[in-house]
């Protein structure tokens, strides 16, 4: 049999190896991605920043890629230059735009004659202004003024990582287990939301002073380990390419005439607008979602000289997630059933300890850190399915009927428990679950159905338009929820006091929309026969 491995990607070790690479480059990158968000009471008290500037930051990860058409550059350089070199440019553009953040949330900036410049600059950005999209606004904390320049440059790597990642997987899995290996791709790199929950707080609390930039640091040095990952990567990629003659710098090149060929397929256009309705109802939720349990939920301070105030906790508490993360991974291939539901066991033992120390920490963002852990379990099984018996149609309908289910428990159930200290906790955990289960079941269906759309030279171009749209509504959501919130809590100025219920119902109307085109999407795959409800793998 082993005659018949004759390049890298033939042998499962190593194609699952170039994944793993990528993967753990995109875990370091979604870790940075939402730094602040388990933060946002003490960006408040520490640097003055209400929800509207928090906002206006935190969106502004997606303004150069959406107004600037960033990401349509990115997709025509992937395409031209290939997954390599574009996988290295990307993590050095992030790298540049978190150091850049990390400047303006420490102290170092703080009266600074740069902070003089970003308070008295940058009120007005003419156009932009105009057109209500400005990044920027008049008494814009200046420190959230510059965090979000380094945030732009960050979002722009991050975004081309993302459709690279996507288009390397197509490279190393086409024809084999692909929605699978996105899946998987995707259930490790979400494990990076757990990891900031978890840390970020950690950091900024760490010693007898808290420190929000130590949170952006941490970050930071993970984005040079993904940096690393995408340079080994590059030396993979490359022996690859050696093996099969293949040349994606070279060989069938790029037209700018080809984008015409993606904008007229209907099914571009519905799979676009479900990425784009869906990932805004999660996303920008992971900005606020720590922020929203602590004005729902009852907390009890913690007796500072308790084994649940230590930092030590904190390390625990993130091993038993990677327990829970692992075995609940591993299940999915094991063959021997008596070892396969005993690690199935063990999962559900760790995950049930991991919620219980959750609990008895008090804390809201090691509560929301659950969020990918379902996820992480089934994501496999819903890959594979996918792969060998189709309907990814059918299942993007069934997670924006989970989605929007959440989004109404969020905002009209879980207020109900306030005062129920363990009730509360038992309907944030349940409702947080499911959704990361929800959030699983758009890698396993939607990013496998591109290639089923375009020509393949074109794949990563397709990507980087997909990501443009779904760009529009990471940038307008987090800056919307902001804004709701202080126009919805008038003179409210504790931030745990806030009132979620109108953010979380425009969300729950996104969930809406994405059902609706969903189900027209079905309509449509059946009537053009595109194969989104085929399987992956051609037996």
């Amino acid at each position: 049999m082993t005659n018949q491995i004759k390049t890298l990607r033939d042998s499962a070790a190593l194609r699952w190896t170039a994944l793993l690479l990528l993967a753990l480059a995109m875990f370091c990158a979604y870790i940075f991605m939402d730094i602040l968000s388990p933060i946002k009471d003490l960006m408040a008290s520490q640097r003055g920043w209400d929800s509207t500037a928090f906002g206006t930051m935190q969106g502004s990860e997606t303004f150069l890629n959406v107004f600037v058409f960033f990401l349509i550059f990115a997709g025509i350089i992937l395409d031209k230059m290939g997954v390599r070199f574009t996988a290295v440019l990307s993590g050095a553009v992030m790298l540049a735009g978190a150091l850049i953040k990390y400047y303006a949330i420490s102290e170092s900036f703080m009266g600074s004659s740069l902070e003089t410049w970003f308070t008295n600059n940058l009120n007005y950005i003419p156009v932009f202004d105009e057109l209500g999209v400005s990044p920027f606004y008049e008494g814009m904390p200046a420190s959230a003024k510059l965090a979000a320049c380094g945030f732009m440059i960050f979002g722009c790597g991050a975004e081309m990582g993302g459709i690279t990642v996507s288009r390397g997987i197509v490279k190393w899995f086409k024809g084999r287990e692909m929605a699978l290996a996105m899946g998987s791709e995707m259930a490790l790199a979400r494990l990076g939301v757990a990891t900031c929950m978890i840390f970020s707080p950690f950091f900024a609390k760490l010693g007898d002073k808290v420190d929000v930039s130590r949170s952006v640091a941490f970050g930071v040095v993970l984005l040079c380990i993904a940096l690393i990952m995408f340079v080994v990567y590059f030396f993979m990629d490359k022996k690859l390419d050696a093996q099969t003659g293949e040349a994606e710098e070279k060989d069938d090149p790029f037209k700018v005439s080809d984008i015409g060929k993606i904008l007229t397929s209907q099914g571009f256009w519905l799979v676009s607008l479900l990425c784009v309705l869906y990932y805004s109802a999660i996303f920008p939720f992971q900005k606020y979602a720590v922020n929203m349990l602590q004005c729902n939920l009852t907390f009890t301070e913690v007796p500072a000289d308790s084994f649940w105030a230590s930092t030590s906790v904190t390390i625990v508490q993130y091993i038993i997630m990677l327990v829970v993360a692992v075995t609940a991974f591993m299940f999915n291939f094991m063959k021997n059933k008596t070892v396969k539901y005993g690690v199935l066991c063990i999962s559900i033992l760790a995950l049930i300890t991991y919620c219980y120390m959750g609990y008895m920490r008090q804390s809201a963002e090691s509560i929301f850190a659950v969020f990918p852990l379902l996820a992480v379990g089934i994501t496999p099984i819903l890959g594979n399915y996918v792969d060998h018996k189709g309907k990814a149609a059918t299942m993007l309908v069934l997670g924006s009927l989970l989605l929007i289910a959440c989004h109404l428990t969020f905002a009209f159930i879980l207020p109900g428990f306030k005062g129920n200290q363990v009730g509360g906790v038992i309907v944030a955990y349940l409702t947080i679950l499911v959704l990361g289960a929800s959030f699983s079941l758009v890698p396993a269906s939607l990013w496998p159905s591109v290639p089923k759309l375009v020509e393949p030279k074109i794949i990563g171009s397709a990507y980087a338009l997909i990501f443009w749209i779904q760009n529009i509504g990471l940038w307008l959501f987090p800056l919307l929820i902001g804004k709701v919130l202080d126009k919805t809590n008038p003179g409210v100025t504790d931030p745990t006091q806030l009132n979620y219920t109108a953010p979380l119902i425009m969300l729950a109307c996104l969930g809406v929309a994405a059902l609706l085109i969903g189900l027209y999407l079905r309509v449509v795959d059946k009537k053009k026969g595109y194969g989104l409800e085929e399987p992956n793998v051609k037996n």
